[in-house]
């Protein structure tokens, strides 16, 4: 099997288990969520913890995964390594989940919920669960299990969804029946069980992954460890660089649109329920991490790993192409996802599509510094653009809305990709295929304006599917006429 052909493989597998996982999140959390809470504010709040949880989870893990990688990439480390990994994790995870408990009230009032300091002690434990869950997920793509990986996450979706639907609809429909019933579900605290579904999930695929650790000879390496955090911590400020970029605009919006509080998380939920139509691309990029980053490490040693990583970048650009052309072409269906309160936002969707494309090229080309232990220039990359997506929301957000948060997206990532780029080229040259990749982002956008000019001609919604359709499959034609002779002979050569 072509290296290349294996990269696939794990990328589809990996693919497959978040892209199902999703779509189911999606269907709970996206779809049902916003015909359920027809009070936007409700999923503004919904998207608000999260952005915070996702924050957290980086502080907790401080990258621990990564590190895990790069140090127990080799059969005879590994154990040493998860070993070292899961000691200072676990008692890291304590000490934080301490200290969230012990200031769960001025924190609460911070994020401007007075009443709900039990939100902050919910997330510390959802948090902590998956912090410690982290690390086995990480050792499964290490040793190429991407099925069991897949089967946990799949897991994991299940159980969330399991539960949010036992509490947001049997137990009313059976509250009159079984009195006893009351004891455990409150009506007016719908969105509160949306969270309660989370923790008790994240506890039981702990426990599921806890065979993890069961089998692990625990070795403890004081020297060890400091070479991974010495490695890891620069990675901390990539990562929550990188959850800046990605999560803060709701928290930010809360904060900073001129309406008051209340007003301003209506909006934000519903700029973000109109982000999550820009997911199908965010969830090939992140499946595509997944596969990438342990495939990067495992190949560092073959002669021709530089070519390699060029092939997969470009790969990547392919197929990130095609996904987005397709989920823009068909923007006016993907619509009926979200709930009529929800709609009003479609035009940032182009926009956040294109910050996800220079997101997924930045995962290919920060390969060099993770290889290189160069760790601290990705920390500067990744801080320049949270500085930049953070100025541009606070100053720009009261003037113009939250269509200001699509655009820092935008700006953050393409300028974490052409400085990625360019330290690449002095430090760990690869020889990408810039002219090949450019060629398919310029063949995209063109076919997007055809679309959109032909929708002035063209009457009829089935008229204008049939059109969109083949314009979607120009593209494929032109990917195969361009890529038969190279792209296709390495991916299928043995």
């Amino acid at each position: 099997m072509s290296i290349l052909k294996q990269f696939a493989k794990e990328t589809a597998i990996y693919g497959f288990s978040y892209v199902l996982s999703r779509i189911l999140h999606y269907v709970i959390f996206t779809i049902y969520l916003t015909y359920r809470f027809p009070n936007q504010s409700d999923y503004g709040i919904y998207t608000d913890l999260y952005a915070y949880a996702a924050i957290l989870l980086i502080l907790y893990t401080y990258r621990m995964e990564t590190a895990f990688f790069r140090f127990g990439s080799k059969k005879e480390e590994m154990n040493k390594s998860f070993s070292t990994s899961f000691i200072s994790l676990f008692i890291s995870t304590i000490i934080l989940t301490s200290i969230l408990f012990l200031f769960a009230g001025p924190i609460a009032d911070f994020l401007k919920y007075p009443d709900q300091d039990y939100y902050v002690k919910w997330f510390a434990l959802i948090i902590s669960f998956d912090a410690l869950a982290a690390l086995p997920f990480a050792r499964l793509r290490l040793e190429q299990r991407p099925w069991r990986f897949m089967g946990i996450k799949l897991m994991n979706i299940f159980l969330t969804v399991g539960f949010v639907l036992f509490f947001l609809e049997i137990c009313p429909r059976l509250s009159d029946q079984f009195p006893w019933i009351n004891t455990i579900y409150d009506p007016d605290r719908k969105l509160d069980y949306v969270f309660l579904a989370n923790l008790f999930a994240s506890l039981l695929v702990l426990l599921f992954l806890c065979k993890e650790y069961f089998k692990t000879k625990w070795d403890w390496s004081f020297q060890l460890w400091k070479k991974k955090m010495l490695y890891a911590l620069p990675l901390v400020i990539v990562g929550l660089a990188g959850v800046v970029n990605q999560s803060i605009a709701v928290p930010l919006q809360k904060y900073f649109l001129p309406g008051a509080t209340l007003e301003n998380l209506s909006q934000a939920g519903i700029y973000g329920s109109a982000a999550k139509l820009a997911l199908l691309l965010n969830i090939f990029t992140i499946a595509f991490n997944y596969a990438a980053e342990p495939f990067f490490f495992n190949n560092a040693s073959r002669k021709d790993s530089k070519q390699v990583y060029a092939q997969v970048a470009l790969f990547y650009t392919i197929i990130a192409c095609f996904i987005a052309l397709g989920l823009l072409l068909f923007i006016d269906i993907f619509q009926y996802i979200l709930g009529p309160n929800y709609r009003q936002a479609l035009f940032i969707v182009p926009i956040l599509v294109i910050a996800y494309f220079f997101l997924g090229l930045y995962y290919n080309f920060s390969v060099w510094y993770k290889l290189t232990d160069k760790t601290m220039i990705g920390a500067y990359i990744s801080f320049s653009a949270a500085c930049l997506s953070v100025l541009l929301n606070v100053l720009l957000l009261p003037v113009f809305g939250f269509v200001v948060s699509a655009w820092a997206a935008v700006s953050a990532y393409a300028l974490m990709t052409a400085l990625c780029y360019l330290f690449s080229r002095k430090h760990f040259p690869i020889p990408y295929q810039i002219d090949q990749m450019s060629f398919y982002v310029i063949i995209s956008i063109g076919i997007y304006f055809l679309a959109k000019f032909l929708d002035t001609l063209i009457e009829g919604n089935v008229a204008r599917f049939i059109t969109h359709l083949l314009l979607l499959l120009l593209f494929m034609i032109v990917v195969y006429l361009k890529e038969k002779n190279n792209l296709v002979k390495r991916f299928f050569k043995k």
